[in-house]
């Protein structure tokens, strides 16, 4: 058998697995094909999305949450899209079909789109963010320790009066680090995933330490100029695993109890981010 088809009998195989077990995939909305300069120059917010139904022509995943905002995917819209397995992983090209009807045990109020099957798909390394079908620009995460939660008062309202005002037109400016909460030394991670309630990060070895001697953070990124002002929030990590290369992985939970009315503002600027990258598509169509 010829390896690339070799290869694409795998990820079939390997698709098929996901389904039975509930697994997931990683989708972005795609960022190439436009000539908007801030949609080429954004970061790419990728989702874990389960695997609900697979057909010969197409599979259904559910439709990706930000904190209880739905992020709508229109017809069409085109994404790149990944699938791991152990050290086997993945990327390809697709689009959204449409709506999917759910099925049994699922709700009918259950939301998922379908998806094409890819007629190309490319193995590549674990972690690799490029190949000749799609490329991924993942956001770089600022994380520092958070002493005192009660702190995050004044950062989270001015990161939410910045916010408006760029919805309204206005410069947007990012809040000043002298309003950082009360925090402790600062290190970087890379932003790999986002799910409904929170976030996968990868740290590097010399700053995993701190994974295992705090449990709540803050952490902040930037997504480029589809928005601007740097989402911002306190989280909470709630498990962490060790990749061959020694570095971490941590699942953490946005936190919201000493500020539940950010936890609005947090989706708003997620659910806009991915609204100008599918506006942008449909526009240069």
């Amino acid at each position: 058998m010829p390896a690339s088809r070799s290869r694409t009998t795998e990820w079939r195989r390997s698709l098929e697995q996901l389904r039975s077990r509930e697994g997931a995939i990683e989708i972005a909305v795609a960022r190439d094909g436009t000539d908007d300069e801030a949609v080429l120059g954004a970061s790419d917010l990728v989702w874990r999305v389960r695997v609900l139904d697979l057909s010969e022509i197409e599979v259904a995943v559910d439709l990706p949450f930000a904190l209880g905002r739905a992020v709508e995917l229109p017809i069409g819209t085109e994404l790149v899209g990944a699938i791991a397995i152990g050290q086997n992983r993945w990327m390809f090209r697709t689009k959204v079909i449409g709506a999917w009807q759910p099925k049994a045990p699922y709700p009918r109020t259950h939301r998922a789109v379908r998806l094409a099957l890819p007629d190309h798909v490319e193995r590549c390394l674990r972690r690799a963010t490029r190949v000749d079908v799609a490329s991924i620009n993942l956001p770089k995460v600022e994380i520092w320790p958070l002493l005192e939660p009660r702190s995050v008062l004044p950062a989270q309202r001015a990161s939410e009066i910045a916010f408006r005002a760029a919805l309204a037109g206005e410069k947007a400016t990012a809040p000043s680090d002298d309003l950082l909460p009360t925090v402790g030394p600062g290190f970087g991670a890379t932003l790999v995933n986002l799910g409904g309630g929170g976030l996968g990060i990868l740290v590097e070895p010399d700053d995993a330490a701190v994974l295992s001697r705090h449990r709540l953070f803050w952490i902040r990124f930037t997504l480029g100029d589809v928005m601007p002002v740097p989402v911002c929030c306190a989280a909470r990590v709630v498990h962490t695993h060790m990749d061959s290369s020694h570095r971490i992985y941590a699942g953490v939970s946005f936190d919201f109890d000493f500020n539940p009315a950010h936890q609005r503002v947090v989706a708003e600027q997620i659910v806009h981010a991915i609204e100008r990258l599918t506006k942008a598509q449909r526009k240069a169509a």
